[in-house]
């Protein structure tokens, strides 16, 4: 019998920004995010499922509720939910500005601990970085965001129960053309990798949080289960990477939304 999902409460987000230990955590997370290859499994998911989508290859359909002429539009803002101190998202852009020059990208976290310097490597990419400090729900519940091409999630999703989920599902799907979220895997090799994570020097902090990760992350299809109906195709999802489950959906991308 597989382990059961449970979601529980993590030190890091418990802890002021400024707290000696939640630094070094916030540090401890940027190695495991290079370790689990997260910025490339996410790199690589965008840019196949935003290019199929475009093209109409949405799991060889076109949902018909969206059935206008696609175009091969390359994305012009992208909506990071719990972004942390931005580090992922410009590891993202790294990989993804060759292809997609002159992207807005908005930075949502409750906490601002963006620096001055990573905003700043956004701008050398030829991106613009905003910043929104903001509880996600609230956020996307103000009804306010709009032309949003892309919403995603690095280790985000995991904090939240299948209700929650659904809520925020329901909030952002009609925001957005493409969703994609890279999170926790739920298996025995994630959960032994967690353990070990002190090997890396991790400390007491993320060696807590990495076991709790794992215990609420997920597999097979139960991100998909909780995507509202009629809210696009679901493009993929499953395991990637030895520690990581990707999920993306998505609807077809509009002509009108195409850039001259």
């Amino acid at each position: 019998m597989g382990m059961r999902r449970e979601v529980l409460p993590e030190w890091l987000d418990e802890l002021p920004a400024d707290d000696r230990r939640a630094i070094r955590s916030r540090r401890d997370l940027r190695l495991l995010n290079i370790i689990m290859r997260q910025a490339s499994l996410m790199a690589r998911a965008l840019l196949r499922h935003w290019e199929q989508n475009a093209a109409g290859h949405v799991s060889g359909q076109v949902e018909p509720a969206f059935g206008r002429p696609l175009t091969s539009s390359t994305p012009k803002r992208i909506l990071e939910l719990g972004a942390g101190d931005g580090t992922f998202m410009l590891r993202l852009a790294l990989r993804l500005a060759p292809r997609w020059p002159h992207v807005e990208v908005m930075l949502l976290d409750r906490q601002a601990i963006v620096s001055e310097e990573t905003r700043a490597a956004f701008t050398a990419l030829g991106w613009r970085a905003s910043i929104v400090t903001s509880d996600a729900f609230a956020y996307l519940e103000q009804g306010a965001l709009s032309d949003v091409d892309i919403v995603t999630a690095n280790l985000f999703l995991h904090h939240f129960s299948e209700e929650e989920l659904k809520r925020l599902f329901a909030r952002a799907a009609p925001l957005c053309r493409l969703f994609a979220a890279s999170e926790p895997r739920r298996s025995n090799l994630a959960l032994l990798g967690s353990r070990l994570s002190w090997v890396i020097g991790c400390n007491d902090v993320t060696l807590h949080d990495a076991v709790i990760s794992v215990r609420a992350g997920f597999r097979g299809a139960e991100l998909s289960a909780l995507w509202p109906e009629q809210a696009g195709t679901i493009l993929h999802e499953g395991a990637a990477g030895l520690f990581s489950h990707c999920f993306v959906a998505g609807r077809p991308i509009e002509a009108e939304r195409a850039s001259p």
